[in-house]
Parts: C-alpha cells; sequence; structure tokens
C-alpha cells in the first residue's frame, strides 16, 4: 500500500456493521476482518483513533420510539458502544495493534476514562484510540462524537465506514438509478438533507474543515483502497 494522504484519521464505524451478515449482536469474524483493515492503514505509519455506534446492541432513538424516557435509552445505547470498543480492542490486539479504549462515561475497571491529552499521546506511541460511550450526554449522536473527538485529536479527516460505498441523491437499496456523488460541499449536506451524518456533526466537521469521506466497510480492503485516494467513496468537504 502506498502511503496515504492523511497523518492521522478517525474511523467511524456504525455498530450495524459488527453484526456481519447477522440480525443482532457482534459476529467475531467481523470484528476481526475490521482489525485486519486498521491493521493494513496503521503500517502505513497512520494514525487511527475510532468511534463505534451501538445500533447493533441497542439503539437510543428505538428505546425512546418504544416508551422508554429518551435520557435513559441514550445511556443505554452508551453502555451499548463500550460492549463493542471492547470487542474492537479485542480483535485488534489478536492481530498486533496495541489499543485503548476510553469512555466518556467513566468505568475504571473496564476501560479508560476519556482524557484528551492523554488520547494524543496514545496515539503519538502507535496506539489505536477506541472513543465510547458517545459524549457521555444524552441526546448526542456516536455521529457528533465522532466529528467532536476528530476536531480534539486534530485528524485530517474523518472516514464513515457504512453499508454503502459512498452518498447519493436518494437510496440506492430502493431507488435503481440512484446516482452517487463523488464530491458535495458541507453546506450543499445541511441545505440537501442529505443523510450523511446528523446536521450538528456535519456542521462541526464543515467549522474544523475536517473531511467527510463515506466508504462501504464492508467490503475487503475498501479502507485501505479509499486512504490511496482509490476505491469508490464520497468526499464531503469545504470549497466544493
Amino acid at each position: 500500500m502506498t502511503k496515504p494522504r492523511f497523518n492521522r484519521i478517525l474511523l467511524k464505524l456504525s455498530g450495524e456493521v459488527l453484526m456481519g451478515q447477522g440480525q443482532f449482536g457482534i459476529d467475531p469474524a467481523t470484528c476481526e476482518r475490521v482489525a485486519n483493515e486498521v491493521l493494513a492503514a496503521k503500517e502505513t505509519g497512520l494514525e487511527v483513533c475510532m468511534v463505534v455506534g451501538g445500533g447493533n446492541i441497542f439503539r437510543g432513538l428505538a428505546g425512546a420510539a418504544q416508551g422508554f424516557d429518551r435520557a435513559s435509552a441514550d445511556y443505554m445505547g452508551m453502555l451499548a458502544t463500550v460492549m463493542n470498543a471492547l470487542a474492537m480492542q479485542n480483535a485488534l490486539e489478536k492481530v498486533g495493534v496495541e489499543t485503548r479504549v476510553q469512555s466518556a462515561i467513566p468505568m475504571a475497571s473496564v476501560c479508560e476514562p476519556y482524557i484528551r491529552r492523554r488520547a494524543e499521546r496514545h496515539m503519538e506511541k502507535g496506539r489505536v484510540v477506541i472513543f465510547a460511550a458517545g459524549t457521555g450526554l444524552p441526546f448526542f449522536t456516536t455521529d457528533t462524537t465522532a466529528a467532536l473527538r476528530a476536531a480534539e485529536m486534530g485528524c485530517d479527516a474523518l472516514f464513515k465506514g457504512t453499508s454503502v460505498d459512498g452518498v447519493y441523491d436518494a437510496d440506492p437499496k430502493k431507488v435503481p438509478t440512484a446516482t452517487r456523488y463523488d464530491t458535495l460541499s458541507f453546506n450543499r449536506v445541511l441545505a440537501d438533507d442529505l443523510k450523511v451524518m446528523d446536521a450538528s456533526a456535519v456542521a462541526l466537521c464543515r467549522d474544523n474543515n475536517i473531511p467527510i469521506v463515506v466508504f462501504n466497510i464492508r467490503g475487503e480492503g475498501n479502507l485501505s483502497a479509499v486512504l490511496r485516494g482509490e476505491g469508490t467513496s464520497t468526499i464531503v468537504q469545504n470549497n466544493v
């Protein structure tokens, strides 16, 4: 792999990615495949941090829709992200990538508390840092967490690994003729309400000039290809 265009990135994974072909929970084989993708990126000298969602276990909005108190449901979703972060830590360390999990909700018996300067030091030492438990506050999504941590860590880009290979003008799973964008501006995403990430996350990336790269993480080798400037993706950035 040639040297990527970035020095430090944040990789945002939806919890659903970790389900693999299942309908619920964590698939160890999928965690291992993603870990190998991160390892390949690390071997180029890239510094990587991660945020993983919790939708494969519990989603706060869905819980609230079913009658849970919204704040309580969001806290439950945050705890689900800690489980996913520990699963990814286990997979990464099995392939030889030193990893730390930092949680915005302190739980000293399980992982480190989130401390920005400590996280930066871990990354400088070549470790992958996985940020868990969202922002530690209800009513914020893991998308917003990803944008916030990317800004705090001084990341060159936020890579959002999803089940589609970019941003389309319609849902490609429902509209076969949907067209994929190669590049988009942050303002266009916000104005057209394109479902890249939630609006607060997009605005945070815009204001801190952090490009969002949307790609399909389910395909083997896709992260490496996108980092090389190849593969298929949509880049959301300023000055488009």
